[in-house]
């Protein structure tokens, strides 16, 4: 089969039959949703941060996730319908204690992030944190957390078992781990990765802030979009959501959520991507190439071609 390159397109000459499929080379960076923080009951510690959502990249002397390199841009057929999901950001734990759920997957083509880990909560069975493409932080355990996902983040931090404020972990971010919780402090997010696929450098998928007890200091939320204690993931970063805090000794407080995840395709502008109904869009242009952005999508069942 023959390979014949024009700017930004690829033509596969099958000589047998003399057919031709046309293909467009798209870059992208995809973003999963943030876990959501770990809740805590009123005779529980702080809830442990949410991981950031898997964080995947193409962009050439950029990163993905997990202290990756770029992955091999998508080379997609024209006129052929491609899956696109943007993930949601999991819900934070309940006031019974829970752990954070995990974020939703983002999806293009064959290419998956996935959800950020919940973090902790303080009843037993739920402080360990969540699994995702970065991990949660634990709350009131020294335990190994969650696993992130190989090449899309890191792991959330431990949750400190010492008084007087038993400061929960921090969740993983794609770009740093999250740090552990002291007898003071809740441990910090782990911060995200930037990218300047859009022409900007934006830093995206930031783990959530770990919680505390009676009066401790919260943990802060990792660069690129997590949220700090008791503060929601940002939206479109993928950013961890922050853990609870018992601010009194006896109070109950629920989690906060993760943010939801994006997608962002960059290809010749020669193409049009034209997608299903439920998907919420954007494309700029400039320098040869389309920018589109992808913010919200109805189901999992959406999708994108190009033309």
């Amino acid at each position: 089969m023959g390979r014949i390159r024009e700017p930004g397109l690829m033509l596969l000459a099958a000589r047998a039959c003399q057919t031709t499929i046309h293909v467009v080379d798209v870059e992208y960076v995809i973003v999963a949703g943030g876990g959501g923080g770990g809740g805590n009951s009123t005779s529980g510690v702080g809830g442990g941060g949410g991981g950031a959502g898997g964080y995947r990249s193409s962009v050439t002397g950029e990163s993905s996730g997990g202290g990756s390199s770029a992955e091999n841009k998508l080379e997609l057929v024209l006129g052929t319908n491609y899956t696109v999901t943007v993930g949601a950001g999991g819900s934070g734990g309940t006031t019974s204690g829970t752990r954070g759920t995990q974020g939703d997957n983002s999806v293009l083509a064959s290419i998956t992030s996935d959800g950020g880990g919940g973090g902790g909560g303080n009843t037993i069975g739920q402080r360990i944190s969540g699994s995702g493409g970065s991990s949660g932080g634990n709350c009131f355990d020294l335990s190994t957390p969650g696993s992130p996902t190989a090449n899309q983040g890191y792991s959330g931090g431990t949750g400190s078992i010492t008084a007087p404020n038993y400061g929960a972990g921090g969740g993983g971010g794609a770009a740093a781990v999250g740090t552990n919780g002291t007898a003071t402090n809740g441990g910090n997010g782990g911060n995200g990765v930037a990218s300047s696929i859009t022409g900007s450098s934006v830093t995206r998928a930031g783990g959530g802030g770990g919680g505390t007890f009676n009066g401790g200091t919260g943990g802060t939320g990792g660069s690129g979009g997590g949220g700090a204690m008791d503060t929601n993931g940002t939206a479109n970063t993928g950013g961890g959501g922050g853990g609870s805090n018992n601010a009194t000794g006896s109070t109950a407080d629920a989690g906060a959520n993760g943010g939801s995840g994006v997608v962002i395709m960059k290809y010749s502008d020669n193409f049009t991507a034209t997608f299903s109904a439920g998907v919420t869009h954007s494309t700029t242009s400039g320098g040869g190439y389309k920018i589109t952005t992808v913010t919200a999508t109805s189901t999992g069942a959406e999708t994108v071609s190009f033309s």
